[in-house]
């Protein structure tokens, strides 16, 4: 299963619902048919999407008010990997990278992949050092992550140096 949104709030007062799409076009993420949770239960239909200045606002089947849209605050929608199209060159769904092991340019493992959040300025790396130390998150740019390899399991992950000391 695929993370392509979240619902964030209610809107309007007609049941419609504010989406923060993970799509490359946010409208599309009505567009591969019913989404569910993340093990494929609670069916949700997308009836019709559009763009706002907070996200995709969307009509979902069998939601007519806004206590019933509200409801839904806080739900992942997910697809099955199949119904969606392959990645292009150098793109990659971030449930590719959930897992991967991380390395500095140097070779030295620094921890493993655990989440690939997005707060509204790009996505993220979240790597677990372990050893009881906290995550860190690393913007994903050609600088920081110069290096992704889902077929071997592994990114490279290049810390800038400013950020070794926080």
């Amino acid at each position: 299963m695929i993370l392509i949104g979240r619902i964030t709030a209610a809107h309007g007062i007609r049941g419609e619902v504010v989406i923060a799409s993970r799509t490359a076009n946010p409208k599309d993420v009505g567009a591969y048919g019913p989404v569910s949770d993340a093990l494929g239960g609670s069916q949700i239909v997308i009836v019709a999407a559009r763009e706002a200045g907070k996200g995709v606002v969307a009509r979902i089947e069998g939601i007519g008010d806004r206590n019933a849209a509200e409801a839904l605050k806080g739900r992942d929608l997910y697809v099955p990997r199949d119904r969606l199209p392959p990645p292009a060159e150098g793109e990659y769904y971030a449930g590719d990278l959930i897992g991967l092991e991380a390395f500095d340019p140097d070779g030295k493992r620094i921890g493993r992949v655990v989440d690939v959040p997005n707060y509204g300025a790009g996505d993220l790396l979240e790597i677990d050092a372990g050893n009881n130390t906290p995550s860190f998150l690393v913007t994903i740019t050609d600088d920081t992550v110069p290096e992704i390899d889902v077929a071997k399991g592994r990114v490279v992950v290049a810390v800038p140096a400013d950020a070794e000391d926080e």
